[in-house]
């Protein structure tokens, strides 16, 4: 693993921590997880983004998965719609089976989005530059 790797786990383990103690405080202060959430709420309904264009978006490229953390502990008093962002080629990350793959495709199917096979259309996809 290399040193960037670990400083970057190892600088986002007291965060997680915190999060799992529902400390949203502290995870409403990080500026990064800010960003992220600001890009997700300006995705327009009836649109999806993925991970990776919406840690481009918030400045951090290369940070898919800080995408992925950033919404797992994102206040629910926030109201930001974690089911526009879907992973790489429009594949909706949860496993198939689960009640959050199933809420995701029904709140994506609700704002006209149509899901096929758990995927998303390219067509649905929308550049967070235009934004």
């Amino acid at each position: 693993m290399s040193d960037k790797r670990k400083s970057t786990s190892a600088l986002w383990r007291p965060l997680a921590r915190r999060a799992g103690r529902r400390s949203s405080r502290a995870v409403e202060d990080h500026p990064a997880l800010l960003a992220i959430w600001d890009v997700v709420c300006a995705i327009p309904r009836g649109r999806v983004s993925t991970y990776g264009a919406v840690a481009r978006a918030a400045g951090l490229p290369g940070r898919a998965r800080q995408a992925g953390f950033a919404l797992k502990v994102a206040p629910s008093e926030r109201h930001i719609p974690w089911h526009r962002v879907v992973g790489a080629g429009g594949r909706i990350a949860f496993p198939v089976a689960s009640p959050a793959h199933r809420e995701q495709a029904r709140r994506l199917r609700a704002e006209g989005v149509a899901v096929r096979a758990g995927r998303v259309a390219r067509a649905q996809l929308t550049d967070l530059e235009e934004c």
